[in-house]
């Protein structure tokens, strides 16, 4: 009986231990529960901003011409290669003259008779309506001739560099293709298509920064050239011109560009990088609010990007207060415990 006892007093002690234990975990776990997250804040505030905005574009050349007879005639010979700089007015092909000489011929004989009549016409020996045939029949002549002579030598229309050649000594030009391209590279052009959001803002004579992938970080210089008047409705955008002058010729056509275009600046909250949020699943950003005590889940619209800063077209007001460190244990409207 006396064991019994013991035992029974023994069974007390541990329940009210195992109580006591409970409950002090309870009191942790309450404790736990209840303690306000821990964010780190930074304030924000409005300040200017350049408006900058990056486009790509292929590098083309200013003028491209195709040079090339107008009729079907056996080239003689071509006097440059790919890659020969040629100068305005420089003959570049030779082709088959044979039906010119003959052309000269005709031009020679008709000149001559035209020449007699003439001379009758003013003593009333012809008529005049015979002396202006005569005179329109020379007229046609000369010009069939000089479009001859034009076709026989090839001259180039502009100074710049011979980029294709498709035909070789004796061949017959049939139409195909041209015998030579040649383009003008000084200056080079770019075109790239703008939001409509700055037709506004763009103006010709406008200064633009233009990098080149070959090139590396080196810039160059250009001006906004051509501005087109319609927008594309598809796009929302519209065509702008830029020309490089390349003097040098480092520039040259098919090269991959990166055109720099600044519209001026805005006035627009700034925030560090660290204060924006990615909503999983979307492309959304947000930043938490700080304000008495709280946070709110902000949506906002990213502008550029400056080093460790984003520009905020909009969802955060000026002087706010931001969370920097500590969002992923936030929730909206949830309170927290500001630390340094």
């Amino acid at each position: 009986m006396k064991i019994n006892l013991q035992m029974m007093a023994l069974a007390v002690m541990m329940m009210t231990v195992s109580a006591c234990g409970s409950k002090s975990e309870n009191e942790g776990a309450a404790a736990t529960q209840t303690e306000k997250p821990k964010v780190k804040l930074a304030k924000v505030a409005v300040r200017p901003v350049d408006q900058v905005a990056e486009y790509t574009a292929t590098v083309k050349a200013d003028v491209v011409n195709k040079i090339a007879p107008s009729n079907p005639v056996r080239i003689k010979k071509i006097l440059v290669e790919v890659g020969d700089q040629v100068k305005k007015g420089q003959k570049l092909v030779e082709m088959d003259d044979v039906n010119s000489v003959s052309l000269k011929y005709d031009l020679d004989h008709m000149e001559t008779e035209f020449n007699r009549i003439d001379e009758l016409y003013k003593v009333g020996g012809v008529s005049k309506s015979d002396w202006e045939n005569m005179r329109t029949n020379l007229d046609k002549l000369r010009r069939s001739y000089t479009n001859m002579v034009e076709n026989t030598q090839l001259l180039s229309p502009i100074s710049g560099v011979v980029t294709a050649r498709n035909y070789d000594d004796g061949d017959l030009y049939a139409g195909a293709n041209p015998v030579l391209v040649v383009e003008q590279i000084a200056p080079v052009k770019l075109v790239v298509n703008v939001s409509e959001n700055n037709f506004p803002k763009v103006k010709k004579g406008d200064k633009v920064i233009v990098k080149l992938d070959v090139y590396g970080d080196e810039e160059f210089e250009g001006r906004v050239d051509l501005i087109y008047p319609t927008i594309d409705a598809a796009t929302r955008t519209f065509p702008v011109e830029v020309k490089v002058t390349n003097t040098n010729l480092r520039i040259r056509p098919g090269m991959f560009a990166r055109v720099t275009m600044n519209f001026g600046t805005a006035d627009h909250v700034v925030v560090p990088d660290m204060a924006v949020v990615k909503q999983p699943g979307t492309g959304d950003r947000y930043v938490y609010v700080y304000e008495n005590g709280k946070v709110s889940f902000n949506k906002v619209e990213l502008g550029r990007r400056m080093d460790a800063e984003y520009e905020l077209i909009s969802g955060v007001e000026n002087n706010a207060q931001v969370v920097i460190a500590g969002q992923k244990a936030l929730l909206n409207g949830m309170e927290v415990t500001v630390v340094k």
